[in-house]
């Protein structure tokens, strides 16, 4: 018996071990990563001591820009960092006249910055440590608890307040009904009143017993475009926002971290943490033209094959809604179906 337990101390030491040399490695791939990115607006001076913070790589997505830059103001985010990689729409020309927007542009390969981490990794090592930090796409709205009546700057402060480095969020797929392409989205409009669709219980959940986050799967992708290969649909468990830490890293996207004990974002014990969503207005008219581009350019996780499979499918201009989907009215409803949780916070 003491030999079974001396063994068993030995693989948690040599797990610990491995896990802070994978943390040191992807810090040194950001330090070195750092030359790729050259500041367009550096306007960092102007960063309080208690800001929160938003990160986003982005390419091509002038368009959007107006309601996200709208929508994260209102909800109270103080700074916003823009890695843009490459674009030509004039996303760039637009983020650098933003007065609260630093902004770094990058002409390397996307792919082998692990699809963009290794730039914002570098930025939040910078700029990040001691802020509340939000890492989203510019597809990606973030919803929590009374998020209609308290901005971020509430959440926050009782996150610190209840010793709580990490947040996490269910990525919600958005869509309209009928096929993708039938409504058009304009400059400056919000995404959900074209694509205000979601389903809202078809998740399955695992916990990875080796990095202790949750992997879930599902949604319209899952359903639509993944169904006969279930386990290879896009993971929707996220953890955007985090109080950072020089030496915390982003392992895969911000699926889950490093240390491991931030991905501790749930209650395996019959409790409820506090949670959030993340709307994710993927589907709109811009999609089949964004796909395309995204195969060609081949720098997305595995190839490009999550967009291989939307492709082969666009074509046929495929209708997510079903007679199960739910119209988005706002977070009360989500947490009414189980989607995210108010906890404690009152």
């Amino acid at each position: 018996m003491r030999v079974s337990e001396d063994r068993a101390a030995e693989l948690r030491l040599l797990e610990k071990h491995r896990l802070r040399r994978q943390r040191l490695r992807y810090k040194l791939r950001a330090f070195r990563k750092r030359r790729e990115v050259s500041a367009l607006a550096d306007r960092t001076a102007q960063i309080g001591p208690k800001d929160v913070l938003l990160f986003c790589t982005l390419r091509n997505e002038r368009r959007r820009l107006p309601f996200f830059l709208q929508y994260y103001r209102e909800l109270g985010i103080d700074h916003f960092f823009f890695v843009d990689n490459g674009s030509d729409d004039g996303t760039t020309e637009y983020l650098q006249a933003q007065a609260d927007v630093s902004i770094f542009t990058t002409m390397h390969s996307y792919k082998k910055a692990r699809y963009g981490v290794d730039w914002t990794q570098w930025l939040q090592r910078l700029y990040g440590h001691g802020h509340w930090c939000l890492t989203v796409d510019a597809d990606e709205f973030f919803v929590y608890a009374f998020c209609d009546t308290r901005p971020i700057r509430a959440l926050t402060d009782w996150l610190d307040a209840s010793s709580v480095r990490s947040f996490g969020c269910l990525m919600l797929d958005l869509y309209p009904k009928g096929p993708i392409n039938s409504v058009v989205y304009e400059e400056g409009q919000n995404p959900i009143e074209v694509a205000p669709w979601f389903d809202s219980g078809n998740y399955t959940i695992e916990r990875n017993p080796y990095y202790w986050n949750l992997w879930i799967q599902g949604g319209p992708r899952a359903r639509q475009f993944f169904g006969e290969s279930a386990r290879h649909a896009p993971a929707m468990n996220k953890i955007p926002l985090v109080k950072w830490h020089r030496n915390y890293v982003y392992i895969s996207s911000t699926h889950m971290l490093l240390p491991r004990g931030l991905n501790l974002v749930y209650d395996d014990k019959g409790g409820e943490k506090t949670s959030g969503c993340l709307l994710h207005a993927k589907f709109l008219d811009t999609f089949s033209d964004k796909s395309s581009e995204e195969m060609k350019r081949q720098q997305h996780y595995a190839n490009s094959r999550e967009y291989s499979v939307y492709n082969r499918q666009l074509d046929e201009q495929p209708d997510l809604w079903c007679e199960w989907s739910e119209r988005y009215i706002n977070w009360r409803q989500l947490e009414i179906l189980g989607l995210m949780s108010k906890g404690n916070w009152a």
